[in-house]
Formats: C-alpha cells, sequence, structure tokens
C-alpha cells in the first residue's frame, strides 16, 4: 500500500516515533493516523490546509509536515510500547512530539501567522 498522507511521508512519522517503535505497524494504520493528524490540525487551526496545500509556501508545508509527522508518531509509540528500553522512554518521546506540535499549532492559528500564509 502507498503513503496516501498529504502533510507528512511515512518516513517522517517513523523518526518521529524514534528507533524503538513496533515494526508490526502497517503503512494502512500510517495512513490513518496522518489522516487523523490533518484532520486534527485542519480543526484545530480553523483552516482546511488539506484543500490548500498545493498552493501553501514550503514554510508553511514544513510545519504541518513536522505538526502532522508528530501527532501520527504519537499513534505509534502507543500502539506498543514494548520495544521501548522503558515506559518512560516511550513517555518521553511521546511528550516531545506533543509539545512540537502543540507549539506549531500555536503558530499555525496565530493570525499574524495566517496573514503571513496567506500573502506567500
Amino acid at each position: 500500500m502507498a503513503h496516501e498522507g498529504i502533510f507528512a511521508s511515512s518516513d517522517e512519522v517513523l523518526v518521529r516515533a524514534g528507533e524503538n517503535y513496533d515494526t508490526g505497524v502497517t503503512e494502512a494504520r500510517i495512513n490513518d493516523l496522518c489522516a487523523q493528524s490533518e484532520s486534527f490540525i485542519n480543526v484545530m487551526t480553523r483552516y482546511n490546509f488539506s484543500d490548500a496545500y498545493s498552493g501553501l509556501n514550503a514554510d508553511v508545508k514544513r510545519i504541518l509536515s513536522e505538526t502532522s509527522a508528530c501527532l501520527a508518531a504519537n499513534g505509534v509509540i502507543s500502539f506498543n510500547m514494548s520495544g521501548f528500553t522503558s515506559r518512560t522512554e516511550a513517555e518521553d518521546m511521546i511528550n516531545v512530539n506533543r509539545d512540537t506540535a502543540l507549539r506549531n499549532l500555536s503558530i499555525l492559528r496565530d493570525k499574524k501567522a495566517q496573514k503571513f500564509m496567506e500573502e506567500a
């Protein structure tokens, strides 16, 4: 199955999941997690970046990519934490991804940043 995500690639998601993620996570699961993260981003920012994606500048696309990868990676990590050296390691990875995603969502929701995005 080919990757169907708009914002982040499978590789970006797996990099954010870390080297100890469960290798049994399928491409279909990653596709679903990416679709969920993209929908979440669109609703949280009150802007449909998925529909406007082709017209966005590279800066905005990279922020969307990082945000989506972090959110989807948390799904990969929480799918099965047994591969991590400890539950704390897995939770730390989830916390870093969450913090990055929240920071980026704040940027994407900022009205001044939205004006910058529209001018691009």
